[in-house]
């Protein structure tokens, strides 16, 4: 998994590839924590269009960030998930908790 960060005006966006499971827990929280410090940024897209796997330890660590986002008055968007991955956050009925959508 590699995560990368841009911040552009009031948005950051995470851009990741790969594998998206427990085993990059640290590597995720190092990436968002100094986008949720930071007070110009007032939304986060997650960039998903490379993520080809997440389990149930990716989802909770999403729902981790979407709580601690909120607690920061910030959004969360996940987006251009791949057709499997766009199948496991249906499943988890993430379109009701996250803004889920496609973008250049």
């Amino acid at each position: 998994m590699s995560i990368s960060t841009l911040v552009k005006d009031s948005t950051a966006r995470l851009a990741m590839s790969g594998r998206f499971d427990f085993h990059v827990h640290r590597e995720f929280k190092d990436a968002y924590t100094p986008v949720l410090e930071n007070a110009a940024v007032r939304e986060i897209e997650v960039e998903m269009s490379n993520v080809d796997y997440l389990d149930s330890s990716a989802l909770g660590m999403l729902m981790l960030l979407n709580e601690r986002a909120k607690a920061t008055n910030k959004s969360v968007t996940l987006l251009n998930s791949s057709d499997v991955v766009s199948q496991v956050l249906e499943v988890a009925n993430f379109g009701k908790i996250f803004n889920i959508r496609r973008a250049n």
